[in-house]
């Protein structure tokens, strides 16, 4: 009963502030992710869990391989065009209240977390893996992990490689490289300059300089 009265009163405030129109199709749009959603738990059974969560259109989640495993909280959104592979033994977990924009891709095939109330914003890869051009012997694959904490702010076009630990409340400024460790309560601001090398001279020009 107390869903049901949390829905009406979602549903009147979007009545208020959006107008019927955008209202209807806001929630269309919401019940296609929900069954996009229910109908990727079917095909996956066992090897996905899941509370309800919502999927938009042109966005994937696929786990190729038995071993992989996935698990998504409550209530985790998913925009459009996003890429989720989980492969070989890999383990994606998702946290309640999750949210990931358009245009990202997730791959993981050692563990990946990501926690509760995260938000990430359009266009971001996120590596628990390098591939390891270095030798041709082995494994073409170097395994690692990526934990991400809760309420953290991922901004846009950021690149999360393997063996990263993301602290809770912590902020990913937008274009970021990020590998290693990010202290809880802190901005992450990866400055690179660009740098030019002149063929044949030892000078490193700043790009700047150089117009």
């Amino acid at each position: 009963m107390a869903f049901f009265v949390k829905m009406l009163r979602a549903l009147k405030q979007q009545y208020r502030s959006r107008g019927m129109v955008s209202m209807l199709l806001l929630n269309k749009m919401q019940l296609a992710g929900f069954l996009r959603g229910l109908l990727l738990k079917m095909i996956y059974l066992r090897r996905l869990d899941s509370s309800v969560f919502f999927i938009q259109a042109n966005s994937t989640v696929e786990l190729l391989s038995r071993q992989a495993r996935m698990r998504i909280g409550k209530y985790v959104f998913i925009r459009k065009n996003a890429s989720i592979r989980v492969d070989h033994q890999g383990e994606l977990r998702l946290g309640n209240h999750v949210f990931i924009n358009d245009n990202c891709n997730i791959n993981c095939v050692g563990r990946t977390t990501i926690g509760a109330y995260t938000k990430i914003a359009p266009n971001v890869c996120i590596n628990d893996h390098d591939h390891n051009y270095k030798s041709s012997e082995g494994g073409h694959l170097l395994v690692g992990q990526v934990t991400i904490g809760e309420h953290v702010w991922i901004g846009s076009n950021v690149v999360i490689l393997r063996d990263t630990v993301i602290g809770d409340h912590a902020v990913i400024a937008a274009g970021s490289v990020v590998k290693g460790h990010v202290p809880a309560h802190t901005v992450y601001l990866n400055k690179r300059e660009s740098r030019l090398l002149e063929i044949g001279k030892k000078e490193v020009l700043r790009a700047g300089a150089a117009q």
